[in-house]
């Protein structure tokens, strides 16, 4: 009875111990199991961990070139082979293209690199831009329909971008217009048409003839170059309208040009008329005559001298500038110089011929000036002087015939 008894209590008991080492070996297997993975995961994290420190994460635009999982050097070189850096304005459409092998700095890459590292690998989608070349195409973009309107000594005229720079690009926060041939080529023309520089005309005589006449100082032409320059910065600035005055030049003592924006033939109403024929001279004032002098003496026709002309030159000239009194400096016939003193004193030409009273001249007639002139200057009786001094002013067209 009682070893029946023995039997029944022992068997339960060794069930459980089985159970037990059954738990517990299964446990010892997940434990190593688990401590071998997270080795192995431990040595994949340090692996992703040192390839992170010097490679891009998988998803890194840059300058729209893919660099995923490179080095800086290598990203480097593979954008400075394939990113564009230019933007072209080419007729109505920017055009994006690569004109250098330097797009990029290895600096720069570095600084980007920086920006998206990630201890480990991680799939962001990082992309950087190049604000630069994203900047020009913009600029282009809203120059590409922009003209400027040109007003010159009272005539329009109308420079579009399109028509005078057809490639226009944008470097170093500036429009750059490479090609200005097409916008020189209309500044000539109009120059041409406007300009009275060195232009001949027929010029209405005191004695109501009529006579061929050029300008030789008088008058004014386009500064080309510096109109250029001045298109290219109103495109750049937006400017609608230039002033042709701003942009003219001239010859002689005024390099700023003379008579723009004036009557007849830019003389204007105020001028002086000088007859070498006749040796008289007469003085405008708004388009009255108010002074002739029927005796004046202007250069000296027949000369001794070789290879010189004294001849008062013809042409229209104008008055550089008064000076009272004043010394007036040459050379005589036998190579002396000479210096005289004069009380009135305005010279038309760089050369030295002008108005002056002459106090030392005996001959006055009528044909003293075929070979007992002067040496190119118009010579005014003393008596004279003041009335030609008191009625003309600087810049005042000087008109010299024959």
């Amino acid at each position: 009875m009682s070893n029946k008894n023995v039997e029944k209590n022992t068997y339960p008991t060794n069930n459980y111990r089985k159970w037990l080492i059954g738990i517990l070996i299964g446990l010892a297997i997940i434990l190593i199991a688990w401590l071998i993975l997270g080795h192995l995961q431990s040595k994949r994290n340090t692996e992703a961990e040192k390839f992170n420190a010097s490679h891009f994460n998988s998803n890194v635009v840059i300058y729209d070139v893919p660099v995923g999982k490179l080095t800086v050097k290598k990203a480097t070189s593979k954008i400075n082979k394939n990113a564009k850096n230019t933007a072209i304005l080419e007729g109505d459409k920017v055009v994006l293209k690569k004109t250098s092998d330097k797009v990029i700095t290895n600096k720069q890459v570095q600084s980007y690199f920086e920006s998206q590292h990630t201890r480990y690998p991680s799939h962001k989608k990082w992309n950087f831009k190049n604000e630069t070349l994203l900047k020009a195409r913009d600029k282009l973009n809203q120059i590409k329909d922009r003209q400027v309107k040109y007003t010159v000594n009272g005539k329009n005229f109308v420079f579009k971008r399109a028509e005078v720079f057809s490639n226009v690009s944008y470097e170093n926060d500036k429009y750059v217009f490479s090609d200005t041939k097409i916008l020189e080529d209309k500044i000539n023309n109009i120059n041409k048409e406007v300009a009275t520089l060195h232009k001949s005309y027929d010029f209405q005589l005191p004695n109501g003839q009529t006579t061929k006449v050029k300008n030789e100082s008088y008058g004014w032409a386009i500064n080309e170059k510096k109109l250029v320059a001045a298109v290219e910065n109103a495109l750049a600035d937006n400017v609608k309208e230039l002033n042709g005055k701003n942009y003219i030049y001239g010859e002689g003592f005024s390099t700023y040009g003379t008579g723009y924006g004036l009557s007849n033939n830019g003389i204007g109403n105020n001028y002086i008329v000088v007859s070498l024929t006749d040796q008289k001279m007469w003085i405008y004032k708004n388009g009255k005559c108010v002074l002739t002098l029927d005796t004046i003496v202007t250069g000296t026709v027949e000369t001794k001298i070789a290879h010189k002309n004294l001849e008062t030159p013809t042409g229209v000239w104008y008055i550089q500038y008064k000076e009272s009194p004043s010394v007036l400096k040459g050379t005589n016939d036998d190579g002396s110089k000479y210096a005289v003193d004069v009380k009135y004193w305005m010279p038309f030409t760089l050369t030295g011929c002008g108005f002056h009273d002459n106090s030392w001249r005996k001959n006055w007639s009528k044909t003293a000036y075929l070979n007992d002139g002067s040496y190119g200057c118009v010579n005014l009786k003393p008596s004279d002087a003041p009335k030609v001094w008191n009625n003309i002013e600087k810049n005042e067209a000087v008109i010299i015939y024959k």
